[in-house]
């Protein structure tokens, strides 16, 4: 019986070939699965959409956020989910099959999500927070707060308020006070503006900034 030596040359090029994508595409969704696992329980990556938090971060920045550090601090930033409090709900199906492209645009930090938040921790449980005093300043338990990373020209708050956080709660503020969508949109709301220490995702501890390359997270 003879045999084409073309066809068994062909086919022997084929086999080899199928296996290489084979393998490839195998490596790939390993690796997808690998970097999901680490964006999901150690380190992700935001982007900064808004001048709320500015000049501390500025549009475009983009923040590696450790998912290790969610205990907030007073004066610490903090990343956290804003949904039912200063965002609507929305389930990650919903997102995706009214927005897919945003959706994943923001899963990859290429767009600024909008129900994560980045702000600054003021307050924290038992604390009482009221702005403002004669110099347009916070007043923390009765002591001035300093906040050095205040704008220069921008007073510290223009909605007048006292409040005392409940257990369980914080009271967080932007940088960019006029500018910052915070904890003072929900005065008078159910909750009173205070976020769940449980919504909280994690501290950023790095920037990428455009401008200013690499460093670590102010």
């Amino acid at each position: 019986m003879e045999t084409n030596p073309q066809a068994e040359i062909s086919q022997s090029r084929r086999q080899p070939f199928l296996k290489g994508w084979r393998l490839l595409l195998l490596a790939l969704g390993l690796a997808l699965i690998f970097l999901q696992i680490i964006r999901a329980f150690l380190w992700d990556v935001y982007l900064i959409p808004s001048s709320s938090m500015e000049p501390t971060l500025l549009p475009g920045d983009r923040i590696i956020v450790s998912k290790l550090k969610r205990e907030p601090v007073r004066g610490q930033l903090i990343v956290f989910d804003g949904q039912g409090s200063l965002a609507p709900y929305r389930s990650l199906a919903d997102r995706l099959a009214e927005e897919p492209l945003a959706t994943l645009g923001q899963w990859a930090g290429l767009k600024g999500s909008e129900t994560t938040f980045i702000k600054r921790v003021i307050a924290l449980e038992g604390d009482t927070v009221h702005c403002c005093n004669d110099q347009g300043q916070l007043t923390l338990n009765g002591q001035l707060l300093e906040e050095p990373y205040l704008p220069a020209d921008l007073p510290a708050g223009t909605v007048e308020f006292t409040v005392t956080v409940p257990e369980g709660r914080m009271w967080v503020m932007g940088d960019n006070r006029p500018e910052s969508r915070d904890s003072r949109a929900l005065l008078g709301a159910p909750g009173g503006g205070m976020i769940r220490v449980e919504k909280v995702i994690g501290q950023p501890i790095w920037l990428i900034s455009p401008a200013n390359g690499l460093g670590p997270s102010p």
